[in-house]
C-alpha cells in the first residue's frame, strides 16, 4: 500500500499524547472544519493534553477536492501544539484507518470520522472514565448503543443498525454494543494489532473490536450525543453495505484463531 505524507509542522520530537486518525474519502465539504475544530480544541484547552497532539488525515481515493484541502491546511498550519500529517492510502475506510494507525506515534490513538460526529463528547467521556477509575482503560468507545447516548435515527437506519447488531452477536459473540463508534485505543496495543487486520471497509472497527475481545480486552463504552451537523447528513451506509458486512462477519469468524493471537491473551495495557 503506497502512502505519502507531508513533513510534520512541529512537535515531531516529542511523543504525542494522542494521535487523531481521520479517514477522508470525498470529504472536501467537511474536512477543513473538522481538522480546525480539533486543532482549536487542543490549543484552547491545554489541560486536555499535556504533550503534543498529532492529527493524521488519510485520503483514500477521493474524486473531489479532499487532497487539495489537505494541502491547503498543511501549507497554512498555525497551531504549534498540534501536528498535522496528511497521508494517502488505498481506497476504503478500513484501509485508511489501518494506514493511519501504523503511522501514528501517540500514546493513545483516536479513530474518528471526517465530520466529527460526536463533537468532543467521546474524548470528554474517556477523560471522565480515566478520572473515575484512576487508570487508563486500553480501549474506550464513543458508543451510540450506550443507554445515556443521545441518538436520533431514522427508521431505516435503526432497522439496519439493529439487524447488524443481532447478526454480529449471533455470528461473533461479541459483547460491545457499538463497534462502529469512535475508538480511543492504547497506542502500543492498536499498532500491534493493526498490521493483522484485513478489513478494508466499514467492518474494520468491528474486526478490531473482535480481535480485542478475543484477546481478553473489554472496551469501555461511553455515552455520546450525535452532532447536529452529523444528523443533517444522510447515512453513507446502504442496505447493500449491510449485506456485505453480514458476509464479512462470517469471514471474521473463520479467522477467529488468527485474530485471537494478535494481541496475546489477557492484555492489560
Amino acid at each position: 500500500m503506497a502512502t505519502s505524507r507531508t513533513e510534520p509542522v512541529r512537535g515531531e520530537s516529542a511523543t504525542p499524547e494522542l494521535s487523531v486518525v481521520i479517514p477522508a474519502y470525498n470529504s472536501g465539504e467537511v474536512l477543513e472544519s473538522t481538522v480546525r475544530q480539533f486543532a482549536e480544541y487542543f490549543s484552547a484547552n491545554p489541560a486536555k493534553s499535556t504533550s503534543p497532539v498529532e492529527i493524521i488525515v488519510v485520503e483514500n481515493g477521493s474524486t473531489d477536492n479532499t487532497a487539495d484541502v489537505c494541502a491547503a491546511l498543511s501549507a497554512a498550519w498555525s497551531w504549534p501544539a498540534v501536528t498535522f500529517r496528511p497521508m494517502t492510502s488505498d481506497k476504503g475506510m478500513g484501509a485508511a484507518l489501518r494506514a493511519g494507525i501504523i503511522a501514528s506515534r501517540g500514546e493513545r490513538v483516536l479513530l474518528t470520522a471526517d465530520d466529527l460526529p460526536f463533537g468532543f463528547g467521546d474524548i470528554e467521556g474517556a477523560n471522565r472514565v480515566m478520572a473515575e477509575l484512576g487508570s487508563v482503560p486500553p480501549v474506550v468507545i464513543g458508543s451510540k448503543a450506550h443507554a445515556e447516548s443521545e441518538v436520533q435515527r431514522g427508521l431505516l437506519r435503526a432497522i439496519m443498525t439493529g439487524g447488524f447488531a443481532t447478526l454480529r452477536r449471533a455470528i461473533l459473540g461479541t459483547r460491545t454494543g457499538d463497534p462502529q463508534g469512535t475508538f480511543i485505543v492504547d497506542g502500543t496495543l492498536v499498532r500491534q494489532i493493526a498490521p493483522a487486520l484485513a478489513e478494508r471497509g466499514f467492518l474494520f472497527t468491528t474486526e478490531l473490536d473482535y480481535a480485542l475481545e478475543l484477546s481478553g480486552v473489554r472496551p469501555v463504552e461511553v455515552p455520546i450525543r450525535l452532532s447536529d451537523d452529523h444528523l443533517a447528513h444522510a447515512s453513507r451506509i446502504s442496505p447493500k453495505d449491510v449485506i456485505q458486512m453480514a458476509n464479512g462477519l462470517l469471514s471474521l469468524r473463520r479467522r477467529k484463531k488468527e485474530l485471537a493471537a494478535v494481541a496475546g491473551p489477557g492484555y492489560r495495557g
